[in-house]
């Protein structure tokens, strides 16, 4: 019976990652930018991969089969390192919204911003879904 419990959480978590990348592709972010992004919208889709890449969905949230949306503000330099964040929508899932916080952290730094970027350019409001099916 444990055996077959992990496999399918296994199985559920894959899917759930699926399920944000997925979502990432529907909100206009691809996967196939280059690391040093030539213009803004290169740059975004380069974001949008590492943060589905680093996005990990907590083993307790899936043992209780917890669903959550959340979007998060960061602001970055011009080499890419988070300098600030905050959340913007909570999940109002404590563990969901602990995981945004070291997903903040996993994912610094970023990919650099195009040289033509403005200031107004390097701060991002960012959608993270966990979604079960």
């Amino acid at each position: 019976m444990t055996t077959f419990r992990i496999h399918s959480f296994r199985r559920l978590a894959r899917f759930a990652t699926a399920a944000a990348l997925a979502f990432a592709i529907f909100t206009g972010f691809g996967f196939n930018a280059p690391a040093h992004a030539a213009t803004k919208q290169d740059w975004l889709k380069a974001v949008a991969r590492t943060v589905a890449k680093k996005q990990t969905y907590p083993r307790s949230a899936l043992m209780r089969e917890i669903e959550g949306a959340a979007k998060i503000r960061i602001t970055v330099d011009r080499s890419g390192r988070i300098t600030a964040f905050e959340i913007v929508q909570k999940t109002g899932e404590s563990i969901l919204d602990k995981e945004l916080e070291r997903l903040v952290k996993r994912i610094d730094p970023l990919p650099a911003p195009p040289s033509a970027a403005g200031d107004g350019d390097l701060t991002l409001t960012i959608p993270v879904v966990w979604t079960l099916r």
